[in-house]
């Protein structure tokens, strides 16, 4: 034992001595405060100046996910490596050599206070604190820029995700001193298409986040009793239920969730692209949106199309589509899943639009930076514009017809439908099973790219496929889904995928036949009428459904061909319809789940069709 005590005594003492080492040999200083907010609670900050740095710009991080993590993912004496790895794009901070500040929200890791998940606005009726992330930015700015000698008095705001939202929320009633603003694939409206919901439809994935949101250190794991999700969600059957017999129930955000499962004035309220639509642009922005956004992917185009029509000058508001997964900027961009796009999109993009965006507001250099910064796929180009969509688009008709067929005419005559059973017992799954829950996010983080041809092997899927291109068909925008169908249920819901055929290569064996998504999107049944309050479906009856898929910027090429898929679950994605209209999908019974005779109408006056942004 003696021995051991001496042992780990020395490699102690070598520890420290290699710390020391490390400081004194490190191109940084890396300083730790507690900053104190108007209402005395104090917030865990972190301060990496580059060595030398005078009259240097403050880049502002404000995570719930570690700002220690953060500012030492890797030990080294580089500002560089120390700074590698999530929501850090080092070679722009480094580079632009900016002071980079990371600070834990309230009630995280090394923060005080309680954490409240996207804490709503000081004094409205969900938060009826004086303090918000808005305050609390404010106030962390005000104290940066009075302490911090080596700096230059300008701030700039980014992040990716929550750190999204966070930077957003800066810019309610933003510092004097906050020069510019980057939010990254940010949360914005947990309803309508980002973390929690997608147009009422539950995505019970979100399950094992909000399990441990309350932990202060997020480590609270969620308990899966299988290594397939499919398994789990399934044995319990209500996602409602599986919350119950986990514990899931007794946390506060959950609670809100249950109580909220229309788009009420809880979600109204909080929707940022509202907020910052009622109040003044005063700092320059750059959203940037990733086109094949696993997690968020409806709210950075929401916040660029609430804020853009504010900018009279046209010199504050930018937007970036980039070709990637979420979070996926600051990493490699030259591939999603089997996708490739023949150079580092994430690496092109941060040299030439990130960098010079950040260094023209926080430092005054000149930049030639587009309005809009556009990543083509299908060409795999980026593309210059003023505005998004692109002025030049204009809008043709894509109709679903007899069998199976796709095209830009409509078949006239008698109504006629597509019939398929969807069965509750038996889902539609959004990745081939096992859906593994540890994955280090190799199927999760590029699903939204995955082959669909999978799903269209199935017969509750109805797949609807257009002849070869003999000219290229190109989209730039938001498509529209104008699906007419009924269902011999009460409620239902509907998914609709618009797909990229990819012709027999020879060369590229893999890629043969690939069925590439390029916006797919679910609608609840429920929610037909009104957002905010549920109605059951009448049975039978053909009723038109209306919703937007996510945005795309695409070429299908000629030799390729374009596919529509429809069918009526996502699982595990997204929870069960029960296809029983019942008050609370949450506590569906086993009973409520039946089978549901499914019909889109396919020709007539009132044929299925989905409305495209199309360019020339």
């Amino acid at each position: 034992m003696t021995s051991a005590w001496t042992a780990l005594g020395r490699c102690a003492l070598v520890t420290v001595l290699f710390i020391s080492s490390l400081a004194s040999a490190a191109n940084y200083e890396r300083r730790v405060f507690d900053i104190p907010m108007r209402d005395g609670v104090k917030l865990h900050t972190v301060i990496v100046i580059p060595k030398g740095a005078n009259e240097a710009p403050i880049l502002l991080t404000r995570t719930p996910y570690n700002a220690e993590w953060m500012t030492k993912q890797k030990e080294s004496s580089d500002m560089r490596v120390l700074l590698e790895g999530f929501d850090n794009a080092a070679d722009v901070i480094v580079d632009g050599g900016y002071i980079r500040v990371v600070q834990d929200i309230r009630g995280k890791h090394g923060s005080g206070g309680d954490f409240v998940m996207t804490r709503p606005l000081a004094g409205s009726p969900f938060n009826r604190t004086s303090v918000d992330e808005s305050t609390d930015a404010y106030d962390t700015i005000d104290w940066l820029v009075k302490h911090v000698a080596e700096s230059d008095g300008k701030v700039g705001v980014i992040g990716i995700s929550y750190n999204g939202f966070t930077t957003l929320m800066a810019l309610v009633n933003p510092h004097p001193a906050l020069k510019v603003a980057v939010p990254m694939d940010p949360m914005v409206d947990g309803w309508r298409g980002d973390d929690w919901f997608h147009n009422g439809a539950f995505r019970q994935y979100a399950i094992a986040a909000i399990h441990g949101s309350e932990s202060r250190d997020n480590s609270l794991e969620f308990p899966w009793d299988s290594t397939d999700r499919y398994e789990t969600f399934m044995r319990a059957g209500s996602v409602g239920e599986l919350a119950r017999q986990r514990g899931t129930d007794k946390v506060q955000y959950w609670r809100n969730i249950v109580e909220h499962p229309a788009y009420d004035e809880f979600w109204q309220s909080q929707a940022v692209d509202r907020i910052l639509a009622s109040r003044p642009l005063q700092v320059p922005v750059m959203i940037s949106h990733s086109l094949w956004d696993q997690e968020d992917i409806y709210g950075a185009t929401a916040v660029y199309q609430a804020i853009e029509p504010k900018d009279k000058t046209g010199r504050m508001v930018y937007l970036t589509l980039g070709p990637w997964h979420h979070a996926h900027a600051i990493f490699d961009g030259s591939s999603v899943g089997k996708i490739r796009w023949g150079h580092d999109t994430a690496k092109w993009w941060r040299q030439h639009v990130l960098a010079p965006f950040l260094a023209h507001h926080l430092k005054g250099t000149p930049m030639d930076v587009a309005p809009v910064t556009a990543f083509q796929s299908g060409t795999n180009e980026w593309r210059r514009l003023e505005q998004w969509p692109p002025a030049q688009a204009s809008t043709t008709r894509l109709y679903l017809k007899p069998k199976g067929e796709l095209g830009f005419a409509a078949t006239p005559g008698a109504m006629q439908t597509a019939n398929y059973i969807s069965d509750p017992a038996d889902p539609v799954t959004f990745v081939p099973r096992p859906i593994r829950v540890d994955d280090d996010g190799e199927q999760w983080e590029p699903w939204l790219t995955s082959d669909q041809r999978s799903s269209a092997a199935r017969s509750d899927v109805l797949t609807f496929t257009s002849k070869v291109l003999d000219k290229a068909v190109s989209i730039a925008g938001e498509p529209m889904v104008k699906l007419m169908a009924s269902s011999s249920g009460t409620d239902s819901d509907w998914v609709v995928k618009l797909i990229d055929v990819y012709p027999d290569r020879a060369d590229d064996p893999g890629m043969s036949g690939y069925q590439l998504p390029i916006a797919m999107e679910i609608f609840r049944g429920r929610y037909r009428k009104s957002l905010s309050q549920a109605a059951p479906l009448e049975p039978d009856v053909p009723l038109l459904y209306e919703f937007a898929l996510p945005d795309a910027n695409h070429v299908f090429r000629p030799g390729h061909r374009i596919m529509v898929q429809v069918q009526s679950s996502w699982f595990p994605l997204y929870d069960r319809n029960p296809q029983t209209f019942v008050p609370n999908i949450f506590f569906a019974r086993p009973r409520d789940y039946v089978k549901a005779t499914q019909k889109v109408v396919v020709a007539g006056p009132d044929a299925s069709h989905i409305v495209l942004p199309v360019t020339q």
